[in-house]
């Protein structure tokens, strides 16, 4: 009795979860990467039904180092976050984070970090830099731990599961306020990189800042990216996942779903509404519910990607 406790328990700590959002977990359906609930996923130990494979994890915008009032505690949501994705009864082999790992790129909050996700149970983890892991003067605190898979570029590709991953850089460039830059060089390198790829190929591209324009006034956005998009119009599932304004946006166009992800460090206010992007607080009894993970899951017999986002409510 009290075993079956315990997993009521959970699944019912679960579901409230995913009103929120520590992550997304993300499936594969019909070659479209959807939206499916963690607290599903938790729910569904076999992946029967809609659920399918745990694809992989979205983790963003940790933030370590951080240690003011909208939260001062971001090692231990980050803590609660993993703790999430490791409950879960299937575990996805990838977790992809996308950006702002650290606050300030200091050697201790990436020793700290590193520390940290070290406790996820998926066997690889994918990253790509935030501007707040590239403030050090060398720039190079972020490259000398995760820079091995993109030749210390910030960019890179990988496949897995018949689905092919691009991750890209918009944050090298970055200016307070201004919109992200991929740039000519690196535009040039993906073209050669999908060069040659079946349309019905499933793709998914991870970059920090969001790869279409949010909100102009507070740099939400990339200022190049339209021509990444018409390199990727051809593609049947296209699923383009950020984070940096820490809160959940989606947009369809076409084939192609853009998805920006919650922190697990803190809230920042909706596009407009304030003075501008920044830390937000907010009662601490709400600050769970404005922090989360997203999570995606292969379905329809891999042939189809669907998304789901949890909060640490």
């Amino acid at each position: 009795m009290p075993e079956e406790s315990s997993v009521i328990s959970r699944r019912r700590a679960l579901a409230c979860m995913a009103f929120g959002g520590a992550g997304t977990m993300f499936a594969l359906a019909g070659g479209v990467l959807t939206p499916v609930a963690l607290a599903e996923a938790a729910a569904d130990p076999k992946g029967a039904g809609a659920l399918g494979k745990p694809l992989f994890v979205q983790l963003s915008d940790t933030h370590i180092g951080f240690n003011k009032e909208a939260n001062p505690d971001v090692g231990a949501t980050l803590g609660r976050s993993i703790d999430l994705v490791n409950a879960l009864p299937r575990q996805p082999a990838l977790v992809l984070h996308t950006g702002d790992i650290t606050h300030l790129s200091r050697p201790a909050e990436f020793d700290l970090a590193q520390q940290l996700l070290s406790r996820l149970r998926a066997s690889e983890l994918h990253t790509v830099p935030g501007e707040h892991d590239t403030t050090d003067s060398t720039v190079s605190e972020y490259f000398n731990r995760f820079g091995k898979a993109s030749a210390n570029r910030g960019y890179y590709s990988f496949d897995h599961a018949g689905v092919h991953f691009v991750a890209l850089v918009n944050v090298l460039e970055f200016k307070p306020g201004g919109l992200g830059t991929l740039g000519a060089e690196q535009l040039a390198w993906v073209a050669d990189d999908l060069r040659g790829r079946s349309a019905s190929t499933p793709i998914v591209v991870f970059a920090h800042m969001p790869l279409w324009t949010i909100y102009e006034p507070w740099g939400w956005g990339t200022g190049d990216a339209p021509q990444l998009m018409e390199q990727l119009r051809r593609f049947g599932s296209v699923t383009v996942l950020n984070g940096h304004i820490h809160q959940i946006v989606q947009k369809v166009e076409g084939n192609v779903l853009f998805h920006t992800a919650r922190s697990t460090a803190y809230p920042q206010p909706q596009a407009g509404v304030g003075a501008g992007p920044g830390p937000l607080k907010v009662p601490p009894e709400q600050l769970a519910s404005m922090l989360g993970v997203s999570g995606v899951t292969l379905v329809n017999r891999g042939r189809s990607l669907a998304l789901s986002d949890a909060t640490l409510a």
